[in-house]
């Protein structure tokens, strides 16, 4: 089906106004649903011809003014409406079956109790699979929601209730939202109500897990309504959606979306067990980010997707700051150095880089390739920038200026630029050009008493330096305007120090370290005691690393200097899975030294702290063969260690740094010593059901379990969660007949997170004898893996399936990358891959024969 363009769209938009919709759905039938849309909408040129949207939809009954249109009039998703009046009325009935990929209406089915759940998915352009719509973002109209389902069931949408009885549920009118905010709500859920500040408040999940949502609704309740208080001093202007309800969906693509009124989740953030504090503080980031939507994205929204920044970067940055302002997580700004910007500098660095605000985004399937690290990390990363430049208080009073202006429309980048300008009296059309117009990082150097810029285009750039000694203490400290290629530091730092440039974290930019700060650094970096100062020095050492100016075997060497010093357990993941995936999982650094380091963390860290779980889920991801009898210890029921209580500092979940199995290849020369005193898990370790799922993922992937251990976990842990880590699990065996059943599900199961949990245990160092023929078929196969999937899934599958450590998919990659008409997630996704591969391969690989400074 066509893709909506911009030129269409700005088309459209020209020639239609739409006063309201009203949607009345039909949820009673198990397999398909019934949408019945009324759009009343203006024409300014009476007689012309347009289109609206209805997508694998089975049309019944049309009516355009009182004429009835022919239902096989639709072309793909397109629905022609010609002969406009002034004023039109549109009727549109259609059935249609409910989606198990996550997009449109989607139907999920629980296997703990069979209960049957909806919700509605409409980004970017999949409002059309609910209801017949204009579907842009710049056509916003009122949306009024009926519902027809049944009776036994809790139905919610945007507004809040009208009324409801005898299963039918009526919805108040929403004000005006773009299509793709759009999101209904059927089925037994579970919910939770409170309020604060007059602002009704829900939280919603499947029934079998409302002990988990008991058990987490007073601090979920309690970060919202610190979230909306520091949100109306911040903006000057109250939440304008009603109530907020909040809901944890399952089978769900992304983290989350944010409809208004009615915040979606992915489920896994409603943890099944107690978490560690850095799952818990990017938890309320993501929620955060999720609210701050709630003035950028939705009561003021983009016109097209070129601005897909105005909503992501905005959210971004106000999630970090309102998790750090709120006093929740003061250190919140080193998490978003270490893991967020990263990211955003990583994508910064590859084939699909792009502007934060590009200006060719030609229609829909471009602008969903756009939700990536530059939209979200590199924009608010830049918009910090530009409110260091301009001064926070004048910044946040260009923003209330620009919330009245646009209240329930649609603005640009132009317009943004154009009220910060009027309020802070600075023309700022130079400045977005070269943030917001180029691609690219700089870097940042101090070189003989200056500081070099490096990387075109050259932009300015307000940053303060600082200098540590080996206290930690801070003993110089001074400002940079850097307008150029190079500017003059400020004052002389002592000798011995470590010369932090970009101290603050205030621009976009690579830093490196002179020669004596690097000499200097292993003894200076744990004696840091300003958590975002420690995050942005490691943050330094890894992208060095990672350009091939610092060794490996030196970054190694800095961890095991600097580990027991790094209190941040969200800084503390990010470090460990570098060295992981990056290092050890590419064969730069052998896993035993790492391996070795993670169990003297391991074994030095407070019992039932973050910290603990931290390092025993980093140290699972890197055990070797000599360690299966270690890791089976730790699945035994031994209650020392599964424990079900919250930790008393830190409470914790497993998470990141990855899924059982995703380590690279390498030696495990040194981790027999360490293990082997970790009898049955460290004292005080809180097994996890999560952790029990990586230990036992591990051990598969190693041939220390079989079937018969993953069914029996599986049957000890009959959740949704359960059956995607028993797919891993049975994707990571060593057996030709186990990788070719995964690799079926991973090209062809209709249900997306199984295929992706497939794709997450598959490629295991060890087993190239049985997946080396997996590498050509991946490429052959790739097409199939995305065709009519949801386009965020086929993103993720692509990037988890691709056959990372084989020199033969370079060569591949190659061939597939050449072909005329290559499906785009395709050429996205498997050209910035082996661009990575090729860096490693090339790049990093010859940086580890060579000391350069950095």
């Amino acid at each position: 089906m066509p893709s909506l363009t911009r030129f269409e769209a700005e088309a459209r938009a020209r020639l239609l106004r739409v006063d309201r919709y009203e949607v009345a759905l039909d949820v009673t039938d198990p397999s398909t649903f019934t949408s019945r849309t009324v759009v009343e909408f203006r024409c300014t040129d009476p007689g012309a011809t347009t289109f609206v949207e209805v997508k694998d939809a089975r049309l019944e009954r049309i009516t355009l003014n009182g004429r009835q249109l022919a239902p096989d009039a639709l072309d793909g998703n397109r629905l022609p409406l010609a002969g406009l009046l002034a004023a039109n009325r549109l009727e549109v009935t259609f059935t249609a079956a409910y989606s198990t990929a996550g997009e449109g209406l989607h139907r999920s089915v629980d296997p703990a109790d069979g209960a049957t759940y909806l919700y509605g998915q409409a980004p970017l352009d999949e409002a059309q699979r609910i209801f017949a719509c204009f579907d842009q973002p710049d056509l916003k109209a009122p949306i009024t929601l009926t519902v027809t389902a049944p009776p036994q069931w809790t139905v919610r949408g945007n507004a809040p209730l009208r009324e409801a009885h005898d299963g039918h549920w009526a919805f108040e009118p929403t004000p005006p939202l773009a299509p793709y905010l759009f999101t209904v709500l059927a089925g037994p859920w579970h919910v939770r109500t409170a309020e604060h500040d007059g602002i009704p408040l829900g939280l919603l999940c499947r029934r079998s897990l409302a002990p988990q949502l008991d058990g987490d609704a007073d601090a979920l309740f309690a970060a919202t309504a610190a979230s909306f208080d520091r949100y109306h001093e911040l903006f000057g202007i109250r939440y304008p959606f009603g109530k907020y309800d909040q809901a944890f969906v399952p089978d769900f693509a992304g983290g989350a979306v944010e409809n208004p009124g009615m915040v979606n989740y992915r489920e896994e953030l409603l943890f099944r067990t107690a978490a560690p504090d850095y799952e818990l503080q990017r938890r309320f980031v993501i929620m955060a980010h999720e609210m701050a939507h709630m003035w950028f994205g939705d009561l003021v929204t983009l016109r097209w997707w070129d601005d897909i920044w105005l909503n992501e970067a905005f959210a971004e940055l106000m999630g970090w700051r309102v998790a750090a302002e709120t006093g929740r997580y003061p250190a919140a700004a080193a998490g978003f150095v270490v893991w967020r910007k990263r990211w955003g500098m990583l994508a910064d660095q590859r084939p699909s880089t792009h502007p934060v605000a590009p200006d060719d985004v030609a229609d829909t399937t471009a602008a969903f390739l756009n939700f990536d690290g530059i939209s979200y990390a590199k924009g608010a990363a830049a918009l910090r920038q530009l409110s260091v430049l301009l001064g926070d208080d004048v910044f946040l009073a260009g923003l209330r200026v620009y919330f009245e202006r646009f209240r329930f429309g649609n603005a640009a980048l132009a317009d943004f630029l154009a009220v910060l300008g009027e309020v802070s009296g600075t023309d700022l059309t130079g400045w977005a050009d070269l943030w917001l117009r180029t691609t690219g990082v700089n870097t940042l150097r101090p070189v003989a008493g200056r500081v070099e810029q490096h990387g075109e285009p050259l932009r300015p750039h307000r940053f303060r330096v600082a200098a540590y000694d080996r206290a930690g203490t801070v003993v110089h400290r001074g400002a940079v305007t850097l307008d150029g290629a190079a500017a003059d530091l400020p004052g002389d730092p002592p000798a011995g120090a470590v010369l932090l440039l970009n101290d603050g974290d205030d621009t976009y930019a690579k830093v490196r370290l002179d020669a004596a700060s690097r000499a200097a650094l292993p003894s200076v970096l744990p004696a840091v005691t300003d958590p975002l100062a420690r995050a942005q020095l490691w943050t330094a050492a890894m992208d060095a690393t990672h350009d091939g100016e610092l060794p490996p075997e030196e970054f190694l060497a800095l961890l095991e200097a600097a580990l027991a010093g790094e209190a941040e357990t969200s800084v503390l993941v990010e470090v460990l899975a570098f060295a992981r995936d990056s290092l050890a999982g590419r064969g730069l650094v052998p896993f035993g030294p790492l391996a070795a380091i993670c169990g003297a963390g391991l074994s030095a860290a407070k019992p039932r702290s973050g910290r603990q779980f931290a390092l025993a889920t980093a140290l699972i991801t890197v055990a070797g063969p000599a360690q299966v009898a270690v890791l089976a210890d730790w699945l035994a029921d031994d209650p020392v260690n599964v424990l079900t209580d919250a930790p008393a500092a830190e409470t914790g979940h497993a998470g990141h740094p990855g899924h059982p199995g995703h380590t690279g290849h390498g030696g495990h020369d040194h981790a027999d010593d360490v293990l082997t005193h970790v009898t049955a898990g460290p004292p005080g370790l809180v097994v996890t059901q999560e952790l029990r799922w990586q230990v036992l993922g591990r051990l598969v992937a190693l041939g220390g379990a079989g079937e018969a251990d993953i069914a029996a976990e599986e049957r000890r842990d009959p959740s949704t969660g359960g059956a995607l880590h028993a797919a891993t699990c049975r994707a990571a065996r060593p057996d030709a007949a186990a990788k070719a059943d995964a690799w079926e599900r991973i090209v062809r199961d209709e249900r997306p997170r199984t295929a992706l949990a497939a794709a997450a245990g598959f490629w295991q160092p060890g087993q190239e004898a049985l997946t080396d023929p997996y590498v050509e078929r991946f490429f052959a196969d790739a097409p199939a893996m995305v065709a009519g999937r949801y386009q965020l899934f086929a993103m993720l599958l692509v990037r988890q399936a691709f056959p990372r450590y084989s020199g033969r998919s370079l060569r591949l990659a190659g061939e597939l990358l050449a072909r005329e008409g290559l499906d785009p997630v395709l050429r996205r996704e498997i050209g910035d891959a082996a661009d990575e591969l090729s860096y490693f391969q090339h790049h990093v690989e010859a940086g580890r024969h060579r000391s350069t400074r950095w």
